[in-house]
Parts: structure tokens; sequence; C-alpha cells
């Protein structure tokens, strides 16, 4: 990445807030972080060793898990090292960085999300066409397309970022995000602006097929008994997560877009971090808990491991 900036290193403000309770925020978030790989990984191995699982539904699930872990990568390492750091500094390669792992896993949250109304849609309104519509290798390919649409809009992004001269160097948040460093351009954000406007709508437009979809889910579940045990095992869950998921990044944006200065810093810190919180965290255990299939799993893996280690214990 070419740096004709001048800038070497970012200054993060939002640190500001918390120097007095630099260690207690330390123990509370490396707990999150640990508890966020226990309950993606657990649930991912679940469904990677177990047969019964090899469905659609799990497949796309299990890539939900593993975008969680990629997101908080980009996070947790560094706002922990910076919690035990006298000096809350990023280098210009390490913001970008940043700013790539992290808002690519907020595009591919939704692209799964919006892959996972399409499964639920197929299998609900159309049960009939559902193994031949999602076949494994149409489900692998849709999964991979989740990826990489989202990976190269953010690739896109953030080399339209790089190009531009920066007239500072201080980010008031907790991380590298791409609308601070816009801001902080000396010329012409026009075509920052464009594409940006562009990956918004298309966004919108997932947002607007997880609507449409629900609205069909429901009317065909109404039709039958049936209908409504499968629309509230397979698709409540789905219906959480595409809130958690929401509410999340629509904090971030209003803290981006529209956050004010008068607002507490501490307020500000976690509607910055909402979405790197909520959703990798309560997204598995939501599905762990409702999911049958999946809670049958965790309780039998959850009771041979306890029974092992009680024999350990008695030799």
């Amino acid at each position: 990445m070419n740096n004709s900036t001048g800038v070497v290193l970012f200054s993060l403000s939002g640190f500001s807030g918390s120097a007095t309770h630099r260690l207690t925020l330390f123990c509370l978030s490396l707990l999150c972080y640990c508890l966020i790989w226990m309950v993606n990984v657990f649930l991912i191995l679940v469904i990677i060793f177990d047969q019964s699982l090899r469905e659609p539904m799990y497949i796309i699930l299990c890539s939900l898990c593993i975008n969680g872990l990629y997101g908080t990568a980009g996070f947790y390492p560094k706002f922990l090292s910076d919690l035990l750091s006298d000096r809350y500094v990023i280098s210009y390669i390490g913001c970008f960085l940043q700013i790539y792992v992290i808002y690519s896993y907020a595009k591919v949250d939704f692209s799964i999300i919006a892959l996972m109304a399409y499964d639920r849609y197929v299998a609900i309104c159309r049960p009939l066409e559902y193994h031949s519509v999602m076949s494994v290798q149409r489900t692998a390919v849709l999964v991979m397309l989740s990826w990489l649409v989202p990976l190269c809009c953010e690739m896109t992004v953030v080399s339209l970022t790089s190009t531009l001269k920066l007239c500072g160097s201080h980010i008031d948040k907790l991380y590298c995000e791409n609308w601070s460093l816009v801001k902080l351009a000396c010329g012409s954000t026009k075509a920052n602006d464009v594409t940006g406007l562009i990956f918004v709508v298309f966004y919108i437009c997932h947002v607007l097929w997880i609507v449409f979809s629900y609205v069909q889910l429901i009317r065909s579940a109404l039709k039958s008994r049936e209908g409504k045990g499968r629309f509230v095992q397979t698709c409540v869950p789905h219906f959480l997560c595409v809130l958690n998921v929401t509410a999340s990044l629509l904090f971030d944006i209003m803290y981006s877009r529209y956050g004010s200065a008068s607002l507490p810093q501490t307020l500000k810190n976690f509607m910055a971090i909402q979405f790197l919180l909520g959703p990798p965290l309560l997204n598995p255990v939501v599905y762990g808990l409702i999911l049958t299939k999946i809670r049958k799993r965790m309780i039998r893996v959850l009771y041979v491991v306890c029974n092992r280690l009680k024999l350990k214990n008695n030799v």
C-alpha cells in the first residue's frame, strides 16, 4: 500500500475515557473474547464432526461462526494490547488492515444472513424443490460467493481510501474506521462517497430481500400447524440473528455518521463496538439453544466430556 500522505501513525482517542478502568476493561474484554472463541469453535466442531448436520442450513451457520471469529480477530487482540499500553496508536498499514477485516466481516455477516433467509424461504415455501435447489454443491458455491463479494467490495473501499491525501491522524474511536479516515482527507472524496453509496444500496437490497422472504415465510407458515412448527424451530433463531446484527450495525452507523461530541465517551465506545460484541457471541448461543438438532448434539458432547473428566478424576 503506497503511503503518500506522510502519516505514519494514527492516534485513537476513544480510550480517553477508560484510563481509570483499564484493568477491569481488559479482564472483561478478555473474558468476552474467550467466550466468543469458545461458543463459536464449539458450534463449528459440532457441525463439522456430526454427519447428520451436513445440511445447507448448518453449513451456512458454520460459515457465520467462522466469520464471527474472523471479524473479532481484527479488533480484540489490538484492543486488549492497547488497554495495557500508555500510547493508543496504530500504524498506517495496520489501520487499513483493521478497517478491511472489521468491515468485510460486517458485510460477510449480512451476506450470510441473506443466504440463510433464502435457504429458509426455499425450505418452507418450496419444500418439494428444496433438495434440488439447495444441494450441497450449490450451497458451497453460494457460501463462497457470500464471502468473495463482500471481501472484494471492502477491498475496493480500502483501496480508494488509501489514495486520499490525509491532513490529520486523529481517529475518535477505539479502532480504525473508513469514514473517520475519509473525514481526514484534504481533497475531494467524491469517488469514496459514490462508491460507499453504491455499496449501501447493495446491502439495503439484502435487507429488502430478508424482509420479503420473511413475509413469504409467515404467510406460508400460517397455512398449517406443521408450517408454524417449522417456522418457530428454524426461522425464529434466524430472525433473532437478523435483529442482533442489524441493531448492532445501526449503532455503529449512527455513531460514525451522526455521533455527537456531547455524548459520554463510554456510550460512544459501546455504540462503536456493539457489532463486534453482540452478534459473534449471541448468534451461536441462540442457534445452539433453539435448533433442536444442534442442541441435542451439544448436550451429548458436553455429557461425554463430563463423563471422561469424571473417569480421569476417579483414576
